[in-house]
């Protein structure tokens, strides 16, 4: 059965549609109500219209905001695992995690595609552990410098390569018959993925890990790493 109209003064008055749907009541709008709500409509489309006005002319500028800037900082936290690639520590695995500081130095500088901003960093690794074949070793480090080139950014993607080197301090010895001090060098090539603010990053990392000849023999350890990081690039005012 379907549901009949009733006619007004001014225009339809409500009905019920129960044989549709029981559990709402629909208003068929008079002319009045028809010519405001038009109006309203016309007021929201300007106000869509302004604001995305102002977002494309601010969108630019935040995505500028989200890379490095020269005289600006680099703050982040990051964590990374991988496994041995030489000889007898193929089967080593490697976790780390830890927090960098980075200042960013230049402005653009070079030509073409490798054009950037040149960077100092200092990492602190307040967890770092080495499963072994004969156990585990966990330790922290500290790499007082890190090297790394930003090139110029490309939409919402900055890539970067990455050179430093630290001192990494172990319970155990790592590896077996090395010391429970060692070095730590390394070289990386990843990205920034930016957003207006904050920025996740993904890199592939050799580290080579060593106790420099403290000790005789001196294997060291080979190691590639993949690195996650989340952080901001800050900016000076």
């Amino acid at each position: 059965m379907l549901p009949e109209w009733e006619s007004g003064r001014h225009g339809y008055k409500a009905i019920r549609a129960k044989d549709f749907f029981p559990f709402k009541l629909f208003r068929v709008p008079t002319p009045y109500k028809v010519e405001e709500d038009w109006s309203k409509g016309i007021r929201v489309k300007k106000l869509l219209l302004v604001f995305l006005t102002v977002s494309a002319m601010c969108a630019p500028r935040a995505r500028a905001q989200a890379g490095p800037e020269s005289d600006g900082h680099e703050l982040q936290v990051w964590t990374g695992g991988g496994h041995g690639i030489n000889g007898s520590a193929e089967d080593t695995g490697v976790w780390n995690l830890g927090a960098r500081f980075g200042w960013v130095l230049t402005d653009p500088a070079g030509p073409g595609f490798l054009r950037g901003r040149f960077e100092y960093a200092v990492d602190v690794v307040p967890t770092f552990v080495v499963v072994q074949r004969t156990g585990a070793a966990y330790g922290f480090g500290v790499n007082p410098f890190a090297l790394k080139w930003n090139f110029v950014q490309h939409h919402h993607v900055s890539p970067y390569i990455d050179l430093g080197g630290g001192t990494l301090f172990t319970n155990h010895e790592a590896p077996p018959g090395a010391g429970r001090v060692n070095f730590t060098t390394s070289g990386a090539i990843g990205a920034h993925f930016l957003r207006r603010k904050y920025n996740w990053s993904a890199e592939v990392r050799f580290m080579h890990i060593s106790d420099a000849g403290l000790t005789t023999p001196n294997p060291g350890i080979n190691t590639l790493q993949l690195r996650l990081g989340f952080g901001r690039f800050t900016h000076h005012k």
